[in-house]
């Protein structure tokens, strides 16, 4: 018993400076008191406490001893399989932790001999400075962007980052978009629903794929086929007798079928690989997944005399945490004269076109987050690197029990996107087609749609976040959605105005 007691009173610890900073997510909060129900020591085993601390009580330190990937997996699988979330809640406490954390140069902080790059790669000379706002470092934590309205959430501008594609070994002190693009902060919430919507849909069309090969194969002439999934069009594919395809006809979407929902521009294709680009671009914390022994020869890559800064425990934390974030939802108790403009309003949304891509809802049928995704790049822990993944229960969270479903028992969720890529600017209207750098071999005026749950309280707008009003971002639209932007133009103000209170409705739950 004086072994739990410890163990407990350790898991406190770790989980006290997230309650300090405002408590725990309301993903968190959902479960009741965490250790009422969690069986310390199978807890303590999945968060690594009962390894020695490296650093005393009152250290700055974050990282301050391992976290087993494996112990984790088995700690969450032998939990769910008895119906049981205590482990789960804790290790997305950790991950809280983590992501307000403000991690310091005794445990990594900082790439003295690295640049920003997503492949590794070393700097001509040192830096000379450990912050800088361009290339960065830019941030000592996760929470220093991402908090509006709360953690997890949207930044304001002045949180904005810069993303030097196809200069990644370049030490730049320019805001000159010939360099580099900038972009806002965008909100994490009900990200672990757009992951499982995106992996399902990858699925759904690479199946397509292979079906219209066989055929192909079969009857020895071209086969083309109309790509849809979850009702969202992405083109056509031509397979041939000979195996090869012809793949001019997609839209908005990778040749490889992959979808890819993170970022404005829908380059990410996992929360897993936002997280490992993140930690080295802004604050220099560098994953032994990408930045360790096995892909770069050294356990110290950026040379600050830090070895193997974070591990896959840690990462799979702050995943689990991101992944967990509850979905923006519905404003509640308005004042009578919204209530009625906002339901008009919603009408008016579809009536000129805007949830043709801006769909209110894309059904789910699984809710078993696998961590790492089948679908990660190299440098990032893939699922061949491990013997299983690791799986959140997502069913086992109150805020995902809550969701509407369909017919069919699959969950709506209801993020007003449609996870694909636009043209949004045009040589009439190009506000947002300002980027001068393509990303991926995205077209620059090209961007994902933007999920609009969430968009009622988590202004500024656009990819930059200098748009100031919803009604300022709707006539920036050009491009593909020029002709829901005409018609919202062409209504009278107080219907405009309509659309405005319902949008302000959507917000990012306090």
């Amino acid at each position: 018993m004086n072994g739990v007691g410890t163990l407990t009173r350790r898991v406190r610890a770790r989980l006290r400076p997230a309650a300090a900073r405002g408590g725990l997510s309301r993903a968190a909060a959902g479960f009741g008191p965490l250790l009422a129900v969690a069986p310390a020591l199978g807890l303590g085993l999945a968060l690594g406490l009962c390894a020695p601390a490296q650093a005393q009580s009152w250290s700055e330190r974050n990282l301050d001893r391992p976290l087993s990937f494996d112990s984790l997996r088995e700690t969450l699988k032998a939990e769910a399989d008895k119906g049981q979330s205590a482990d789960l809640e804790a290790l997305i406490a950790e991950g809280q932790r983590l992501f307000e954390a403000r991690f310091i140069t005794e445990e990594g902080a900082g790439r003295p001999m690295a640049t920003q790059a997503i492949v590794p790669t070393r700097r001509k000379r040192p830096s000379e400075v450990a912050f800088n706002r361009l290339p960065g470092p830019d941030a000592s934590a996760c929470s220093g962007c991402h908090n509006q309205p709360v953690t997890g959430g949207a930044g304001d501008f002045v949180a904005n980052v810069f993303v030097s594609e196809g200069f990644e070994s370049a030490d730049f002190d320019t805001t000159d978009p010939q360099f580099s693009n900038e972009r806002g902060t965008n909100i994490l919430h009900g990200s672990g629903l757009i992951e499982l919507l995106a992996r399902e849909m990858t699925v759904d069309l690479q199946g397509q794929r292979r079906a219209a090969l066989a055929a192909a194969r079969k009857s020895g002439q071209p086969v083309t086929v109309d790509l849809t999934t979850k009702d969202v069009g992405f083109g056509k594919l031509t397979a041939h007798p000979d195996g090869t395809l012809d793949v001019t006809g997609l839209d908005g979407v990778d040749a490889d079928l992959v979808l890819r929902p993170f970022s404005q521009k829908g380059v990410f294709a996992s929360l897993r690989q936002f997280t490992v680009n993140a930690l080295n671009v802004h604050h220099g914390i560098q994953a032994t997944e990408r930045f360790g022994q096995d892909w770069t020869g050294s356990a110290d890559f950026d040379m600050d005399g830090v070895a193997d800064e974070i591990d896959a425990g840690h990462v799979s934390a702050l995943v689990a945490f991101q992944a967990t974030l509850p979905a923006p939802g519905r404003r509640t108790g308005l004042p009578a004269d919204w209530a009625e403009a906002a339901a008009d309003g919603e009408k008016a949304f579809a009536d000129i076109g805007c949830a043709f891509c801006h769909r209110p809802s894309l059904p789910l049928e699984s809710l078993s987050f696998a961590d790492p995704s089948p679908v990660e790049n190299a440098g990032t822990l893939r699922p061949g690197d491990v013997s299983d993944p690791l799986v959140l229960n997502m069913a086992a969270l109150p805020w995902v029990q809550a969701l509407p479903r369909d017919e069919r028992g699959r969950v709506l969720v209801p993020l007003f996107g449609d996870l694909k890529r636009h043209r949004i600017s045009d040589a009439r209207i190009d506000r947002l087609g300002n980027e001068l750098q393509a990303q991926r071999f995205v077209a620059r005026d090209v961007f994902i749609t933007a999920e609009l749950w969430g968009v009622g309280n988590t202004a500024p707008y656009g990819h930059r976040g200098d748009i100031t009003t919803l009604g300022e971002v709707i006539l920036a639209h050009g491009g593909s959605a020029a002709s829901a932007r005409d018609a919202y133009a062409a209504l009278p103000d107080e219907r405009q105005q309509s659309i405005i209170a319902f949008l302000r409705t959507l917000e990012v739950p306090k």
